[in-house]
């Protein structure tokens, strides 16, 4: 049976949980381990009511900051994701390239030690070329399905989390697409639940707003059968606005019927409704949430509203010839996965708006940046005057109204892209104190 969550209920939990509105009055590391020690407040996840992962970046182990084993909460967690394993044109091989790979026994042990599941991504957005022909045939289809319980076994994993972006739709600019993209998924899905390895798997996929296409190139009506393969989905509820956007917006926005018409471009209560109304139960719908924001460079006179210097507009233009940098993570201009010129990311993670003066050591807002947040999408905004560099991203307020709704409307949980994105687990302990209020 579905449970249609409607827009209608979501403005209902709104205004049951209270949820601050907006006042522009307001309401970093010399060591690479600093941000991430743990908050004095304990958040635990022993509650099986709830899912609360996050996908662990493999790479990030050797950046700088570096972000392992040992920098996670791993007792604030129920399920932890090593991103990312890739599909290649063999479908009997998978690639750990660029994810340090060597490091995922150590991944697995430590997880386990911590009565965590431990998970793999299979795919990512630069990873998903060959996705399609992976489970384009029935003869594909039965390989792929040896290809990962082999490569569960080996390493021990609890389970898989498809990241595939996206089914029966361009996402890269490479990918392989067929028109029966997701009959071929589910397919796949049924074949490995069938196998002894891959019915005791914990198996998801990271989504988009909408369901996945179908043969027509339009989302799905019916998903009622990935439902009955799948334990979970997680809507990858951002980067709904970015360098791509008409105008600065809200990466990971709550609520967008609030905004005029040209600003609704998605949120999460949209991407509930979505996945539920063609039959996705609530309870195996998580939503994932961003621990970074997109940067863009805003002149002054269009980041101000009404000629004032220090409420910030809302939706301004930004120059979209100019890729600014973000934080140490963010990457360098260079070709992307396709071979194709990429700019400059312009991400800032929730550690590095902190360590670059956007936000205090908290992570609140500073008198000395022009901030705003948004009552509508419940994310918040800042503005460096000098650089011209405007951020929207999730401070601790939003992932609370988030973790609220997730309560309230019943969804079985949250992850976080990215675990090391965050700072001394503001971000973390914020949604996970929101689910339990």
């Amino acid at each position: 049976m579905i449970f249609l969550f409607s827009i209608c209920t979501f403005i209902f939990y709104l205004s049951t949980f209270s949820l601050v509105k907006a006042s522009d009055d307001h309401d970093h590391y010399h060591h690479h381990h600093d941000h991430h020690h743990q908050r004095d407040v304990q958040v635990t996840k022993r509650d099986n009511d709830f899912i609360a992962a996050a996908w662990y970046a493999g790479w990030h182990q050797d950046t700088s900051p570096s972000f392992d084993t040992s920098d996670v909460s791993w007792e604030k967690y129920t399920h932890m994701i090593y991103s990312f394993a890739v599909p290649t044109q063999n479908v009997s091989q998978l690639s750990l390239d660029g994810s340090d790979g060597e490091k995922l026994p150590q991944f697995v042990q430590t997880a386990h030690q911590n009565n965590v599941k431990a998970l793999i991504a299979i795919g990512g957005w630069a990873g998903s070329i060959y996705f399609s022909s992976a489970v384009g045939s029935a003869e594909n289809r039965t390989a792929f399905v040896k290809t990962l319980t082999d490569f569960t076994t080996t390493y021990g994993l609890d389970g898989i989390n498809f990241d595939w972006e996206y089914p029966n739709k361009q996402g890269i600019g490479c990918n392989v697409i067929n028109a029966n993209d997701a009959v071929n998924f589910l397919a796949f899905l049924q074949e490995l639940r069938q196998d002894p390895v891959g019915a005791k798997l914990s198996l998801s996929a990271a989504t988009g707003i909408a369901t996945f296409n179908g043969p027509s190139g339009t989302p799905l009506a019916d998903v009622t059968g990935f439902a009955q393969v799948l334990d979970f989905i997680a809507i990858m509820n951002y980067d709904v606005w970015g360098s791509w956007s008409a105008t600065v917006g809200p990466n990971s926005p709550l609520a967008d019927s609030c905004a005029s018409s040209e600003n609704q471009q998605g949120s999460a209560a949209t991407a509930v409704k979505n996945w539920n109304g063609a039959g996705m139960p609530l309870d195996k719908i998580v939503l994932g949430v961003a621990s970074y924001g997109h940067s863009f460079v805003v002149s002054h006179d269009n980041a101000f509203a009404n000629g004032s210097d220090s409420e910030l507009a809302a939706y301004p233009p930004f120059d979209k010839s100019a890729f600014p940098r973000g934080d140490s993570w963010d990457g360098d201009a260079g070709p992307d996965a396709c071979g194709n010129h990429e700019p400059s990311g312009g991400t800032y993670n929730f550690w590095g708006l902190i360590n670059n003066g956007f936000l205090d050591q908290n992570g609140d807002f500073l008198d000395s940046i022009p901030h705003r947040f948004d009552s509508c999408s419940q994310t918040p905004y800042v503005y460096n005057p000098d650089s011209n560099i405007m951020v929207s991203f999730d401070n601790a307020q939003s992932f609370t109204s988030k973790g609220k709704f997730i309560q309230g409307a019943g969804l079985k949980g949250f992850a976080m892209w990215e675990a090391g994105g965050d700072s001394n687990d503001i971000l973390l302990d914020a949604v996970s104190a929101g689910m339990r209020e």
